[in-house]
């Protein structure tokens, strides 16, 4: 789906284009966002600002999406795949956020994965992993409209089974999973076993050669760099660390993995 095999992944309130292209020397990816793309979405999100949480808060989400992946597209960036991550209660501006990102050839990521209580209160984040029939109708519109479409997940929810869920989100027609693994790391096989047409990224911890090694011996297909995503020598050794596993897997004989792909 995307080479280097290495991502940033979105920060609320923090992973914007400028964010993106600071990474892009260093990835193939970058998910900005989380974005609230509907009212009531954004009434949680201000919720959260008003504790001090980091979030992106504006009276024209789409309009926002459209100049972030703009400002990604500028002929001085290097080239990544940009997708965003966006929350929204019900399927309708899953539409237009994905005609959005289809128009920059870009990706959308629906957010099934915050846990907050004034996220999940209204049917975002978490909540969607227990709503599989609208997480699924969620997938299907961004289809509909044109983009790539994935989803970030979390493991360890109590009644989740993630390789259930991310065998219906290929069946809905998803391009990816990204998995938060939590303290779960094993749970990116299970997941990668169920769903084996899905491109799966792995998350959370992502730091140095053994975290990478770990993820990516267990299936996953890229990782991608949370918190010290704006941190260059972390990403430094997270590319390192990714290039040194896929090269070992190319010179294997009996090898058909292919590093290059795209979108």
């Amino acid at each position: 789906m995307f080479a280097p095999r290495v991502a940033v992944a979105s920060l609320s309130g923090e992973s914007d284009a400028e964010w993106a292209r600071a990474a892009a020397t260093h990835v193939g990816a970058a998910f900005l966002g989380g974005v609230a793309i509907d009212e009531a979405a954004q009434e949680a999100a201000e919720a959260l600002v008003a504790r001090d949480r980091s979030e992106f808060l504006t009276d024209d989400p789409i309009g926002f999406l459209d100049e972030q992946l703009t400002e990604v597209d500028a002929a001085d960036a290097p080239d990544i795949f940009a997708a965003v991550n966006v929350r929204a209660t019900t399927a309708d501006p899953i539409g237009d956020a994905a005609a959005v990102c289809a128009d920059h050839d870009a990706g959308l990521e629906i957010n099934a994965h915050c846990r907050q209580d004034e996220l999940c209160a209204v049917g975002c984040g978490e909540a969607l992993l227990r709503d599989t029939d609208r997480l699924v109708a969620y997938v299907e519109t961004a289809r509909e409209a044109g983009a790539a479409v994935g989803v970030k997940v979390r493991a360890e929810v109590d009644g989740v089974s993630l390789p259930n869920l991310a065998a219906i989100l290929a069946d809905a027609g998803a391009d990816w999973i990204h998995v938060d693994a939590m303290d779960s790391e094993a749970a990116v096989a299970d997941v990668v076993a169920a769903a084996p047409d899905l491109f799966v990224i792995a998350n959370n911890g992502v730091r140095d050669r053994e975290t990478v090694r770990e993820y990516l011996d267990y299936g996953a297909d890229a990782v991608s760099v949370g918190r010290p995503s704006d941190n260059p020598e972390v990403l430094q050794r997270v590319r390192a660390a990714t290039d040194e596993w896929f090269t070992e897997q190319a010179s294997r004989p009996d090898s058909d993995d292919e590093q290059e792909a795209t979108v």
